[in-house]
């Protein structure tokens, strides 16, 4: 957990941003935004709940199902007046909602006629539920503020690029593993599973947690498709793959994604892996504070155009704090027309992959943006790996 004292910061940014953007009330059904406001991260996100702060607050108000009251409690800063609970009975049912009882609540504190911002594009805020968040509080103003706490999440506090930094160190583990279970005859499931196990395993000396976006390992002509996970079939010689998986410490995620082939890559595959590489070198020696997140994008376009090749999707997104299904922050993309100005601490997955109707080529990594250009926060090697295959020659003496 983080002290008090940056919680209350946060929160004292968050309260600012309202103020700027003229909202007297922000609800955040986003867990990453809840977490980031007060540590809570248990799995009931996947039954409404809502973390309210009004500027006249000095804590947030969490409502959300009784049972998870006491998780509340025990992993929050948040006391017990901060703490409502609706009854079981709304939980999935046909008759009444949980927003019902939270426009209720907000009705009762004296929020029903304000200006609320609300996260219109959060994935856990249903239809239904900006529905009955209309009707029942039919005096409000609801405006969609579904950036306002990802973009204060921007800039990470030291103790977040340390976190994020231990999730390095996971992911490298993690992605040995996977190095080293990958040949001939083993499942692309076994390979899943001992990902899984070292990202929540860890290190010796930090333990790891589990990804928002499962272990996505595409194979031969899949790899054109990047978001496929894995199948029972067993990897031969002269497979190839793509590997997009993350380290994760205390929700903090880092990314990173490489190719690798069993025994000798295809020829077209060790060609553009060539090119997304030294696309990659003149992308990252270009990066400094300062510069808008567009012209990250057109360095790298420019020096993979010189080879005929062309990246239609963005280049790299923010990322950092993070809950299912996805480890990004929803805020700044490389790609044109993006003009946010790049920032000390702000960090990004850099993805330069290329995807084709019959392969692609993933080598990624995590960056930091710092005083004077960036740092990776891997050490991985980024050179497409061959994994050499051995094979058993019989004795000759044994029968």
């Amino acid at each position: 957990m983080f002290p008090l004292t940056e919680y209350k910061q946060r929160l004292e940014k968050v309260k600012s941003r309202m103020v700027d953007v003229g909202i007297d009330v922000l609800l955040i059904s986003n867990p990453s935004n809840m977490y980031y406001v007060s540590h809570y991260a248990a799995w009931s996100f996947y039954v409404h709940q809502m973390m309210i702060v009004t500027l006249d607050d000095d804590q947030p108000l969490w409502i959300g199902r009784q049972m998870d009251a006491g998780g509340v409690a025990k992993t929050t800063w948040l006391d017990e007046q901060h703490i409502i609970t609706y009854p079981d009975y709304y939980v999935q049912s046909t008759e009444r909602h949980p927003i019902d009882f939270i426009a209720n609540i907000l009705t009762e504190i004296g929020q029903g006629s304000r200006v609320i911002g609300v996260e219109m594009d959060a994935h856990y805020f249903t239809g239904l539920s900006y529905e009955r968040l209309k009707h029942g509080l039919p005096n409000a103003k609801l405006k969609d503020m579904s950036s306002l706490v990802n973009g204060v999440r921007l800039i990470k506090s030291e103790q977040e690029i340390a976190y994020m930094r231990r999730a390095a160190k996971i992911v490298e583990k993690a992605m040995n593993a996977a190095y080293d279970t990958v040949a001939p005859g083993v499942r692309e499931c076994d390979v899943a599973a001992a990902i899984s196990h070292a990202q929540i395993q860890g290190t010796a000396e930090f333990g790891g947690d589990y990804p928002s976006i499962a272990p996505m390992l595409p194979t031969n002509e899949k790899t054109g498709c990047p978001h496929l996970t894995w199948t029972e079939r067993r990897y031969k010689e002269g497979d190839f793959l793509t590997l997009e998986i993350a380290g994760v410490y205390q929700r903090y995620h880092t990314p990173m994604a490489r190719t690798m082939a069993v025994g000798r890559a295809p020829q077209h595959v060790t060609e553009l892996a060539a090119v997304v590489q030294e696309g990659i070198e003149a992308t990252l020696a270009a990066i400094k504070p300062g510069m808008p997140a567009e012209e990250v994008e057109q360095m790298w376009r420019q020096t993979i155009g010189k080879y005929g090749f062309h990246k239609s999707s963005r280049l790299g997104y923010s990322v950092g704090l993070s809950f299912p299904p996805d480890w990004g922050e929803h805020t700044v993309s490389f790609r044109p027309g993006d003009r946010t100005v790049l920032q000390p601490n702000m960090t990004f997955h850099l993805m330069p992959g290329l995807w084709y109707d019959d392969y692609g080529v993933e080598i990624t990594e995590t960056i930091r943006i710092t005083e004077s250009g960036v740092e990776t926060m891997t050490n991985f090697p980024r050179d497409l790996y061959e994994k050499p295959v051995i094979s058993i020659i019989p004795d000759e003496h044994t029968s």
